[in-house]
């Protein structure tokens, strides 16, 4: 059954522009430790920051939370499959609202152009 429903767009200059201002520290507050590893080895590292940040907004939504209750970009991992197929693991406080909401799994899309990354998640809960 779905719980959740969130979807984000952003223009990837924008996360180009918190990168090339506020380097590391914006890194290291939005992005896990493996999804910087993952995107700074990519060709276009930049457009992958920003599917991920889409992803972690998109994912916030389907939770019905935004920034609050808790919930933090660095408790949302967006990891990928060996078929490239992105995955979403939730950490800590995010996990266990997840839990208390009785979400059993979060899909997730992301797609960029030339200007824009968006994604799209649905939490769904066992039946």
């Amino acid at each position: 059954m779905i719980v959740g429903l969130g979807t984000d767009i952003v223009e990837i200059n924008r996360i180009e522009k918190m990168i090339t201002r506020h380097g590391d520290h914006f890194l290291e507050r939005v992005f896990t430790s493996g999804e910087q590893s993952y995107c700074k080895q990519k060709k276009m590292a930049v457009e992958s920051y920003a599917g991920r940040w889409a992803a972690k907004e998109a994912v916030m939504k389907t939770l019905g939370t935004g920034f609050i209750k808790g919930v933090h970009f660095t408790e949302i991992e967006i990891e990928n499959l060996n078929s490239g197929q992105p995955i979403v693991r939730l950490l800590g406080s995010t996990a266990d609202l997840a839990e208390k909401m009785e979400i059993s799994t979060i899909l997730i899309t992301i797609s960029h152009s030339k200007e824009y990354a968006t994604a799209t998640a649905i939490a769904l809960k066992a039946i």
